[in-house]
């Protein structure tokens, strides 16, 4: 089993193709577009359900109405296989990737991906990824699922205050504060997320950028 190196990619506006109309591959879709991506759809119209049918209609991907064709990955930047029920052409595809350089992901075919899709978690403006290196996606999920379940696990309630997190960032760089990320780590305080919490934003922005200054300043 690969070990695999962890990574987040900027694909905006790249092209991103997706191969297969089916649950998966919409899935698929609605993800590389929330991500920013430019989808191109390859699939059968019998094969293809209505909610990506809509997504074409409405402009918001392209659709080619049929399967693989040699050729087809050319200029694409990461290519996502959901049909996976042709072998042949799963290793056509996976052939011509990987002579180009493209990232691949044949769904749940380990051996043809150069890049494996991990189990997310997303909330405002934090994801989280799970991997068992492909070893077992349905463990991946499970810890997806229980590390979303606020009643068993506590730990994403800091998530939920990462834009604020950012716009005193960005105030903190604005203002060239010598602020250093252990800083960073000792103001981010239970009292912190406790009055974010309870609805009083603007005083928890206060309490942290005040922990900030006075680090800064000592």
């Amino acid at each position: 089993m690969p070990s695999y190196y962890p990574v987040f990619v900027d694909i905006r506006g790249r092209r991103c193709l997706v191969f297969g109309g089916n649950y998966e591959g919409e899935r698929k879709v609605r993800y590389l577009l929330d991500c920013g991506g430019d989808v191109t759809l390859f699939s059968p119209e019998h094969d293809t359900l209505a909610g990506l049918a809509g997504l074409a209609s409405d402009g918001q991907i392209t659709w080619e109405r049929r399967k693989y064709e040699p050729g087809d990955i050319d200029g694409a930047w990461v290519v996502i296989v959901a049909d996976t029920s042709s072998r042949e052409i799963n290793e056509s595809i996976q052939t011509e990737a990987k002579a180009r350089n493209v990232l691949c992901n044949v769904m749940d075919v380990t051996h043809l991906c150069n890049f494996i899709a991990p189990a997310i978690i997303h909330r405002q403006d934090v994801t989280i990824a799970v991997s068992t290196a492909g070893s077992s996606p349905a463990l991946a999920r499970r810890l997806r699922e229980r590390m979303n379940d606020r009643d068993y696990c506590q730990c994403l309630r800091w998530a939920d205050m990462g834009p604020m997190l950012a716009d005193v960032r960005a105030e903190i760089r604005g203002r060239e504060l010598p602020v250093t990320p252990n800083d960073w780590a000792e103001s981010i305080t239970d009292q912190v997320l406790e009055r974010f919490e309870s609805g009083d934003r603007d005083g928890a922005r206060a309490m942290l950028v005040s922990a900030l200054e006075e680090r800064a300043s000592s």
